[in-house]
């Protein structure tokens, strides 16, 4: 899923895509301000029509708020998507190691890309009972969870992960990029030049992959 770069104005919104059109609002106010910036009067007020017309598709704040989460993170995975078509076609052990890389990679360049969608797709959940909800989907049909779960899938059946090491072995590699992520968008990292942060995002991706590979 694209991330819309505008939100639809009055001359371009149709009747029939309301729900769409104030999502594509949410977007552009997550974008700009994180999460508190989605605000459904706002996003009315973007669209061109009344805020009670925004409550046949959305109950509340809330409500957006969540649909924008999602868009949010079918946007990192679809960066996600794409960082796995540049993981060249190899040996099972290469590919399994550069889907992992790739998930990482993508990860926490869409925080530094988009800090404040990043901030908005990690905002609402309060599990992981959604994580593998389609509309958080991106183009290859698999939510950020999903791939991340996909590529540990991979080293186990590739051989260099132990198969009584891979429960729960997720939140291991998530803690780690995430984790570096927000001391790049929000913590003392922040004033990190761009070619340092990489640097330090592919030595944090190597201990994460050492770790799960050795354990």
């Amino acid at each position: 899923m694209t991330v819309p770069q505008a939100f639809p104005n009055r001359e371009r919104y149709h009747h029939g895509d309301l729900r769409q059109a104030l999502v594509s609002a949410g977007i552009e106010l997550a974008r700009v301000g994180g999460p508190d910036a989605v605000v459904l009067r706002e996003a009315t007020r973007r669209v061109g029509v009344s805020p009670n017309a925004a409550y046949r598709h959305f109950a509340d704040r809330e409500a957006l708020l969540a649909a924008v989460c999602d868009a949010a993170q079918a946007a990192l995975a679809e960066k996600i998507d794409e960082e796995f078509t540049l993981v060249p076609d190899s040996d099972a052990i290469s590919v399994a190691r550069g889907h992992l890389r790739a998930v990482g990679t993508a990860y926490v360049r869409f925080a530094l890309d988009e800090p404040g969608l990043f901030r908005t797709a990690f905002f609402v959940p309060a599990d992981l009972e959604g994580a593998a909800r389609p509309t958080r989907a991106g183009p290859s049909g698999r939510t950020p969870f999903e791939l991340l779960g996909d590529s540990l899938d991979e080293l186990v059946a590739a051989g260099v992960m132990p198969e009584a090491s891979r429960p729960q072995a997720e939140f291991l590699a998530w803690s780690s990029v995430h984790g570096l992520a927000m001391l790049l968008i929000d913590g003392p990292l922040r004033a990190l030049p761009r070619e340092h942060a990489e640097g330090v995002i592919q030595r944090v991706i190597d201990m994460a992959e050492s770790g799960l590979t050795t354990l």
